[in-house]
Order: C-alpha cells, then sequence, then structure tokens
C-alpha cells in the first residue's frame, strides 16, 4: 500500500509554533480540515486532542517548531495529516516517553502514548540533539 500522498487543492498550511496563542491556531486549522475532509465529530475530536498535545510539546519541549498539515488521499481515503518538527534536545528515551500514562508534565497529561492512541497513523523520528518529528494522520471512514 502506498503512503499519504497530498491530496492536490490549497489545503496545505504550515504554523510556526512559538507561543500558546500558536498552539491555538494549530489546533483550529486542524479542525478545520478535520471538518472538510468529513470528519465524525469523535474523530475530530480525536484528531483535535491529539494536535493539541503534539503542539503543545514542540512548544514547550522542543522549545518551538512547525507543524505542517493537509489533507491527504491514500488510494480511495482521504485524511489529514498533521506533521510536527522542532530542532529541540530531542527524546533521550523513547520507550519511556510512549510508556502509556507517562508524561513529564506541563501537557494535557495524554502524553505521546496518548495522542498515538487518538490517531490511525502515527510515526516518530527523535534524535538527542537534533529534534523531533511526530506526523499523525486520521483518516475519514
Amino acid at each position: 500500500m502506498s503512503g499519504p500522498r497530498p491530496v492536490p487543492d490549497a489545503d496545505h498550511e504550515t504554523i510556526t509554533i512559538e507561543s500558546n496563542d500558536d498552539v491555538v491556531r494549530a489546533r483550529q486549522l486542524v479542525r478545520t480540515l478535520a471538518q472538510r475532509c468529513k470528519l465524525s465529530l469523535v474523530d475530530q475530536t480525536k484528531l483535535v486532542t491529539a494536535a493539541s498535545e503534539l503542539a503543545r510539546n514542540t512548544l514547550v519541549y522542543g522549545g518551538g517548531g512547525v507543524m505542517r498539515t493537509g489533507l491527504v488521499r491514500r488510494d480511495s481515503r482521504v485524511g489529514v495529516t498533521a506533521v510536527f518538527e522542532d530542532s529541540g534536545p530531542g527524546i533521550p528515551d523513547l520507550d519511556l516517553a510512549l510508556t502509556d500514562g507517562w508524561t513529564s508534565g506541563g501537557g494535557l497529561g495524554l502524553g505521546l502514548s496518548g495522542a498515538r492512541r487518538l490517531v490511525d497513523d502515527f510515526t516518530l523520528d527523535t534524535e538527542v540533539g537534533r529534534g523531533t518529528q511526530v506526523a499523525v494522520t486520521k483518516w475519514a471512514r
């Protein structure tokens, strides 16, 4: 199966995440795209919650970064993808960071494992001293 590919439209946007206001803007944009993609209300809420947690992580732990988001298509399915990138310190213990119930504090208390459970596709790339990239996708059903 091929990976997600962008839907050819003007729905892709990049938001710089440098403040709490940017976290709110990121969440609002993801919600707008989820509605446009016709995700169910439950799936919209799951995706927006995951995006909020990841945007906050980008700000608090990554020192700021960017979110790139837009509609994607895989075969006949359409979804919303959001990619969060920072150049922060990276995650030194990825296994611990992905453990259910673990949080270093300050976020929604979901942690990365909670965000991963809320979406259909989740990838994480991190390296100490290089930063972190987390990509999430929620597919319309």
